[in-house]
């Protein structure tokens, strides 16, 4: 079954790790609502910076043009629905995603299930609109990233498991030297 995947939660969590490890599980394609505007800022002089300055700029930058038409959830209910008519060949599409409004409109109108991705020992970052409404969302799935590598691999087995997503086939490869 195919499944798409909003990934949330603060910077530094492990959000990219945990679906880093659900890729080492299964097959996913990963991308994020923010990578056009990082296109563009890039272009203005934004060096890919990750600073409290770097977030508030890319986090605005966004704002202008989803208020402008709305060209970030367009491009991924682009993508959104190439996955669902089987052009993207992947078990899971996992899309980075902040904003509540179009979070809910992923969830209505493709079915998305929302993953919040959290860390003790992360503070939560709240100096732009997007950092800050992080916690404003209704998940349907909250993923705990407070120990090792392998206890985040654990739970990604077990995300798969509970959400009835294909795993790999196991094959196995015999050389002949002739």
């Amino acid at each position: 079954m195919k499944q798409i995947l909003i990934i949330n939660g603060s910077g530094g969590v492990g959000k990219d790790t945990f679906v880093d490890l659900l890729a080492t599980l299964t097959t996913v394609y990963h991308t994020s609502i923010v990578n056009p505007v990082k296109e563009l800022a890039s272009r203005v002089g934004w060096n890919g910076g990750k600073t409290e300055r770097d977030r508030k700029f890319l986090s605005d930058m966004k704002v202008l043009i989803d208020e402008y038409n709305d060209g970030n959830y367009q491009k991924m209910a682009k993508i959104m629905n190439d996955f669902k008519n089987g052009k993207i060949d992947a078990k899971l599409l996992c899309i980075d995603m902040r904003e509540k409004h179009q979070i809910e409109k992923a969830k209505k109108e493709f079915g998305a299930k929302a993953v919040l991705v959290t860390r003790d020992s992360v503070e939560h970052i709240t100096s732009n609109i997007a950092d800050a409404g992080v916690f404003d969302i209704e998940y349907d799935y909250h993923i705990e990233n407070n120990g090792t590598l392998d206890d985040l691999l654990e739970k990604a087995k077990q995300f798969l498991s509970k959400t009835n997503i294909p795993k790999y086939k196991k094959v196995v490869y015999i050389s002949h030297p002739f």
